[in-house]
């Protein structure tokens, strides 16, 4: 069966640096997908390359099969792939409906959720996230839940059938991860698939049905989730190798590995 979403064999450099590295990874439709790895790994660039940020210097990126590497970023949210991004970027002087109204009205095509009315697309996608109570609060006074939550709002609008979020669980407490995580796993249960970086370990796990360990931006290891985590491969590279893994939130505290772009 061919994968739902598909990288094959991409690399990418800057000048002698070569962040992605002969690297092929897949995800199945309805699947959720974890990434991880040190900070530098190339997680990021990944979703980059997946999302159509950035071009491969080699390889290919495939959706349902179809060969999108050539493809611009806009058109492969139209055929149903939208990212979030690290560090939320919301237009801060327009409402949180209107935001998510960009969306809706230019990164999907017409009719592929509800009645096809761009409006009622917001509103499903402010319902789902929790936000409708915000929906006429400018954008650029939210706390940082609710600017999470409007980057999921915002890649919902565009109806998508695959989900790329980067560490969107990052610089949360512990009890706003927690409910994040709840969100999400409502959104996978919707039946969008899912490919997600995140440091915190215990978000993941509590989603995902694998995870890929990269590094250097070469795959390290993949497989069952708590399996990858606890395998001496990504003790080694991922946390060190006289770290332990805490897969389960701690008393007090965010359960992390240290953050940063990857």
């Amino acid at each position: 069966m061919a994968a739902f979403l598909e990288l094959e064999g991409v690399s990418k450099a800057y000048g002698a640096l070569k962040v992605i590295d002969d690297l092929s990874v897949r995800l199945d439709a309805g699947e959720a997908l974890g990434v991880v790895g040190p900070n530098g790994a190339g997680k990021t660039t990944m979703l980059q390359l997946a999302a159509g940020m950035l071009r491969p210097d080699a390889g290919r990126v495939r959706l349902e099969g179809r060969d999108v590497t050539d493809l611009p970023t806009r058109t492969r949210c139209q055929l149903g792939m939208a990212f979030t991004h690290q560090v939320p970027r919301p237009f801060v002087g327009m409402t949180v409906y209107e935001n998510v109204l960009v969306g809706a009205t230019f990164g999907r095509t017409v009719g592929v959720r509800g009645d096809g009315d761009p409006h009622q697309a917001s509103l499903a996608a402010l319902d789902a996230v929790e936000l409708t109570g915000r929906a006429n609060r400018l954008a650029g006074t939210l706390p940082l839940l609710e600017l999470k939550r409007l980057e999921l709002a915002r890649a919902l609008a565009t109806d998508p059938r695959v989900l790329l979020l980067d560490e969107i669980a990052g610089g949360l407490t512990e009890a706003e991860v927690h409910q994040l995580v709840a969100t999400i796993r409502r959104l996978r249960g919707a039946g969008v698939s899912i490919v997600w970086i995140e440091h915190i370990v215990h978000a993941l796990l509590s989603v995902v049905d694998r995870i890929v360990a990269i590094n250097f931006g070469r795959k390290l290891i993949e497989g069952e989730p708590r399996m990858v985590m606890a395998s001496p491969e990504v003790r080694d590279v991922y946390l060190g190798s006289e770290a332990g893994l805490q897969q389960d939130p701690p008393a007090t505290g965010n359960p992390v590995v240290p953050e940063g772009s990857g």
